[in-house]
């Protein structure tokens, strides 16, 4: 059986990469801040915890001050996604 002519293949080119694409780094505030949500989260629901269920930190919003808290800390989670 006869074989079959192969194709030529073209030279490999690599992709092209993104001008100067240089990484800047955070300015001096970010991890302070990161830190800090992270850590006013932590008091806020531990706070919560050991007043006993709807005294402190805001009576008026009850059992939403966990939603609070964890909303702190996940915004510093957050931001540490954007540290360098």
């Amino acid at each position: 059986m006869p074989e079959s002519k192969g194709r030529a293949k073209p030279a490999y080119t690599p992709p092209r990469t993104a001008q100067s694409n240089s990484v800047k780094p955070n300015p001096r505030w970010f991890v302070p801040v990161m830190l800090g949500l992270m850590l006013i989260g932590l008091v806020w629901v531990v706070t919560y915890y050991i007043s006993g269920a709807k005294e402190y930190p805001l009576p008026q919003i009850g059992r939403w001050n966990l939603g609070a808290g964890f909303a702190f800390m996940m915004a510093g989670f957050l931001m540490t996604t954007r540290w360098r």
